[in-house]
């Protein structure tokens, strides 16, 4: 694989090398892609020829775009009535080159590798040192003059209005490579903790405040018989290898990032060689100790883990709702954990959804021989229109407006009586992958259930109040890259197999100091000073 970087990047200074040379000629014509030009002269108001800025279709002759995107296997891309729907009002036909989920990121990494590239990536993960190192070998294009010169309006006023979102995905070259995922509504950064609201009645328990009182509640559930049936069957807590309750536990002992996070004086911190750390480890070992903390946490697949909770046995778990993991329909019976206080001063905390991707779902290649019209296509699914067109469906199939002034909308009967969620996933691609586009509390009004906003109470009692936004969404140089990957490769897989030592009495938390060393050994500093530059930037 670097061979072949190595080789793509000679042929790419050399087909530089050449443009440079044309330029000299032709001072305005530097940077050109497909009419639009980066550094020239030409106002802004000009358009890219047979490309219109405003209105619809967005060309005056229909064209046909590769477009290469993951796919959750439900219904052919081809059929889908959104992507109908678009192809109708823009002009724009879509070839999809599309992979399986668990293929996806091989596949993506062969077709950079081959440079036989699509015209465009949709619901692309592309992570950060992706988007630097495709984006400064000229394999994925900027981005930011054809939104400065009106091809992406909705795109544009979104930045304007929140400079962080545009800040925080531009690299340092200065240059936006792709696009994020913008949810303005979200709280959940992850599916968060719930409490079980049968074996809180039977003990007849409130919910605890502090680390102390969950230790006694959960002691509690495996003493008492919660679930009444005579048998000690209860697991007053459960996991899958600690992945789907870290982040929320960490919190306890003030961090809210699992790997890295700045505190409120802007120091950046490696969260495993922290103190709170240790008392997260701690707390997890003392639990693990009396049977609290399920014993087969770091064996079971996620579907044990939900056997169990339709078996009335879990008293606190891990799930984006509660009924996932216990069966039934959406109910107001089971609260949403709230985070409890430690030893620690400021706790707890919460690491909150930062409103943003952390990685890239939408670029456009050098392949692409229509920008501007792609940014134009792109850019709808940041509108409301194009965003409830994404989301939803068109209008009349699952949803119409109640009153349109007031974008009010309701739901009307999924066809074939099938679940309202699965059949949306046979209508749009925004169906189980994180893909362009926005979203907004503006989208759902009047399609908001009982249970939906009595989620928004538990949020804004629980969670709200004392939520941080995780890291910001930050680029290293291509040198910092390097580095830190090389570090961060060693370094994760050293971390996740002690800390399951730690839990699991393995490894005595009286080695701390000893894990510390190593830790430091590996670069723990370094990363924290490598995310410390790129945060001061």
């Amino acid at each position: 694989m670097k061979k072949l970087h190595k080789a793509s990047s000679l042929l790419l200074c050399i087909t530089l090398l050449i443009s440079v040379l044309a330029a000299c000629a032709s001072p305005n014509d530097e940077g050109k892609t497909n009419g639009s030009n980066a550094g020239s002269e030409t106002p802004a108001s000009n358009e890219a020829e047979g490309v219109s800025k405003e209105g619809f279709p967005i060309v005056s002759e229909p064209i046909t775009l590769k477009m290469m995107s993951q796919d959750v296997g439900v219904a052919d891309w081809n059929k889908m009535p959104v992507l109908q729907e678009m192809e109708k009002l823009t002009g724009i036909k879509l070839e999809f080159q599309n992979a399986p989920l668990d293929s996806f990121a091989t596949k993506k990494n062969l077709v950079f590798a081959s440079g036989d590239l699509p015209d465009m990536f949709y619901a692309a993960d592309l992570k950060p040192a992706e988007q630097v190192t495709y984006g400064s070998q000229g394999v994925l294009i900027p981005l930011e003059k054809y939104i400065d010169e009106g091809y992406a309006p909705n795109i544009k006023k979104i930045f304007d209005d929140h400079p962080d979102i545009r800040q925080s995905f531009t690299t340092p070259d200065g240059h936006i490579y792709a696009l994020p995922n913008i949810d303005l509504a979200a709280v959940w950064y992850r599916g968060p903790m719930w409490y079980n609201g049968k074996f809180l009645k039977s003990l007849g328990a409130a919910e605890p405040k502090t680390t102390e009182e969950l230790y006694a509640y959960l002691k509690r559930v495996k003493d008492e018989d919660a679930n009444g049936n005579g048998k000690q069957d209860e697991i007053p807590l459960t996991s899958v290898k600690l992945d789907d309750l870290r982040m929320y536990f960490l919190g306890f002992w003030g961090i809210y990032d699992e790997v890295i996070y700045a505190d409120k004086d802007g120091k950046v911190h490696y969260t495993p060689q922290e103190e709170g750390y240790k008392g997260y480890l701690t707390f997890l070992n003392r639990l693990w100790k009396e049977e609290l903390l399920d014993h087969e946490t770091f064996s079971q697949t996620d579907e044990q883990k939900k056997a169990k909770g339709k078996n009335n046995q879990l008293a606190l778990f891990n799930d984006y709702f509660p009924y996932f993991t216990l069966g039934g329909e959406p109910s107001q019976d089971n609260p949403l954990m709230t985070p409890v206080k430690s030893e620690v001063a400021d706790s707890p905390v919460y690491g909150k959804h930062p409103g943003i991707s952390a990685n890239g779902t939408f670029a456009i290649t050098s392949s692409n021989p229509a920008p501007e019209a792609t940014m134009r296509w792109v850019d709808y699914l940041y509108s409301y229109e194009g965003a409830t067109l994404f989301n939803q469906g068109p209008e009349n199939l699952l949803w119409k407006y109640k009153d349109k002034a007031k974008h009010e909308k309701e739901w009307l009967p999924v066809p074939g009586g099938i679940d309202r969620e699965e059949f949306r996933g046979t209508i749009t691609p925004n169906y189980g992958i994180l893909t362009p586009g926005m979203n907004s509390s503006e989208l759902a009004i009047g399609l908001r259930s009982d249970f939906d906003l009595w989620i928004d109470k538990q949020n804004a009692e629980k969670l709200t109040p004392i939520a941080k936004s995780p890291y910001p969404n930050v680029y290293l140089t291509n040198e910092e890259q390097t580095e830190a990957s090389a570090l961060l490769s060693d370094l994760n897989t050293y971390v996740q197999q002690m800390e399951a030592k730690f839990v699991t009495g393995q490894e005595s938390l009286s080695n701390w100091d000893k894990y510390l060393e190593q830790i430091k050994k590996m670069g723990g500093d370094r990363i924290a000073e490598l995310y410390q530059s790129a945060y001061d930037r």
